[in-house]
């Protein structure tokens, strides 16, 4: 199997079954075009992100790590129209790339975007709380402070998705050098021993190579 084999299958599937969205198109393309990371989710993953979303029924979403807005669009579209979604943003430049994109998106009225670090916002998300659905993709340094707000933000039930977990396979290795597989690491151990959570994981190929999420109900 070769990543070149790996990225037509995840073609296949996503002409399949995700047809062509302009919005998010429109989104990918100003993503690029003001200079941000290639690292957002793929079509398909988007789409299962809003498939758990709506699976739960949820009203109240949190994102940590934004970036240009794109998994934050396929979030915000399964809420109702009384819903939110609060997502946050170290990056001013992404930040500004993001809300521009959620205007776009006729979706502004639902996302609430806050900038700074994450660890620092997540103690005043708590008016907000309990969240039925959060999705965790930002600096993987501090995965294990993020996953352990999210829980304190969530309720029985809820359910959040911890994105880049397998890193290539690194996370196996307890003497990698990359402090983001260490971050994880750390997370994946603190979460093992939470009594707060059920967890699982799931290996994914793709366009974006080789990785994979975990999965953590709240009891």
């Amino acid at each position: 199997m070769t990543q070149v084999q790996w990225t037509a299958v995840d073609q296949y599937f996503a002409d399949a079954f995700t047809p062509s969205d302009p919005i998010l198109e429109a989104a990918l393309a100003a993503s690029v075009a003001a200079g941000l990371p290639d690292i957002q989710v793929t079509p398909l993953q988007g789409q299962l992100l809003a498939l758990l979303a709506q699976s739960l029924g949820a009203r109240r979403i949190l994102e940590i790590g934004t970036l240009g807005g794109y998994s934050t669009i396929w979030l915000a579209r399964t809420l109702p129209a009384d819903g939110q979604l609060i997502t946050l943003e170290l990056d001013a430049h992404h930040a500004a790339v993001a809300r521009s994109n959620f205007a776009q998106a006729g979706l502004d009225n639902l996302i609430q975007l806050r900038e700074g670090k994450a660890i620092d916002l997540l103690p005043s998300l708590t008016e907000f709380a309990p969240f039925d659905f959060i999705f965790i993709d930002a600096d993987k340094d501090s995965t294990a402070d993020y996953f352990d707000w999210s829980v304190k933000l969530a309720r029985p039930g809820s359910l959040i998705l911890v994105d880049n977990v397998i890193r290539s396979g690194g996370v196996v290795d307890p003497n990698h050098p990359d402090s983001r597989v260490q971050g994880i690491r750390r997370f994946v151990a603190a979460a093992a021993n939470d009594s707060r959570v059920q967890l699982s994981t799931v290996q994914t190929v793709g366009s974006k190579g080789y990785d994979g999420f975990a999965l953590a109900l709240v009891k």
